[in-house]
């Protein structure tokens, strides 16, 4: 039984002391409006009105019921009110993710711009890699986060994807210092500083097949993501690092007396990122942070939408690995 629809007929009755009155305000015929009301009475057991062929008497037990019915319609009412205001982004909690390859002015931009948006909806914010975002999100333990490519998109739906080109991270004092553009070769020799595989598997495959291509193979992979610890790393182990230029570690680049940031020779190298979200949940709150990363990426990052990229053909990481 509808109980909701069955009181609002009681209560509209109970109001107009008369059938035909209260079924037009319902908008219904009046032989539908009688049988709820004595189903009504059924299940509930008692009767809530004295018939006649001229009228029509709220009885006791039902004058006694009228002011509940009233109340549960109202709060019925609220009820709907929330579930659209949760619908429409609104209100309610976001529960999201962003890869730490963010720099903080494409994170605060992203914010304000979501803050813009659902002023009313609280956001529950996380820093994880691709890997743990996307067990999270098949877990819905997350409603939807920013993640690397390639990665397993099964059971995902994705909003634009957006590349962000790489250069690498040297010493000032490097020959390949001197270029305006690095070729990959030339960094044979040096180490290489990438984040742990364990964060983004398929993206780290990648990225050293890319390098093999190019004609580097690193004699060693240091794992780092922290800033300082980067930079300090590119310093003193004979490392370099990729990174794009808005990520690079502070206070790096012409700036820094020490470091210098180079873009790549013919940009082999590249980030790509999407909003991500399991399928059938991007409702409209989903919607709004996934548009506020894609705008931020675009506007403070550099990023530009990705085209079709070529099949994966990895190396098994082992040949990497020390």
């Amino acid at each position: 039984m509808d109980l909701v629809r069955h009181l609002e007929c009681f209560v509209a009755v109970a109001e107009e002391s008369h059938f035909g009155r209260a079924a037009a305000r319902l908008g219904m015929a009046q032989p539908p409006l009688s049988q709820r009301i004595r189903r009504l009475e059924r299940e509930l057991g008692v009767r809530l009105f004295e018939r006649t062929s001229r009228q029509v008497t709220i009885t006791e037990a039902g004058s006694l019921l009228l002011a509940e019915a009233r109340e549960l319609l109202a709060r019925s009412e609220s009820f709907l009110a929330t579930a659209r205001r949760v619908r429409d982004g609104e209100t309610g909690l976001l529960r999201a993710a962003l890869s730490p390859d963010l720099s903080g002015e494409t994170v605060a931009a992203l914010l304000a711009d979501f803050g813009r948006r659902h002023r009313g909806l609280e956001l529950e914010l996380h820093e994880l890699p691709t890997a743990q975002q996307l067990a999270r999100l098949a877990a819905h333990e997350l409603d939807v986060g920013v993640v690397n490519h390639p990665c397993d998109v099964s059971g995902l739906e994705l909003g634009p994807v957006l590349r962000r080109e790489l250069g690498v991270l040297l010493p000032r004092g490097a020959a390949a210092a001197g270029l305006d553009e690095v070729p990959l070769a030339t960094l044979s020799g040096y180490d290489l500083i990438l984040f742990p595989r364990t964060a983004a598997p398929a993206l780290y495959d990648d990225l050293l097949t890319t390098c093999a291509r190019g004609g580097y193979t690193p004699a060693a992979v240091r794992h780092g993501q922290g800033a300082s610890f980067v930079r300090g790393l590119v310093l003193s182990a004979g490392a370099v690092a990729l990174c794009p230029r808005d990520a690079q570690p502070l206070p790096a680049g012409d700036g820094d007396p020490d470091v210098v940031w180079r873009p790549l020779t013919g940009a082999p190298l590249a980030w790509r990122h999407s909003a991500a979200w399991p399928e059938g949940r991007g409702d409209a709150a989903v919607q709004a942070f996934a548009e506020a990363a894609t705008h931020a990426l675009r506007t403070t990052a550099g990023a530009v939408p990705d085209a079709p990229t070529r099949p994966l053909h990895l190396r098994p990481a082992s040949e990497y690995w020390l």
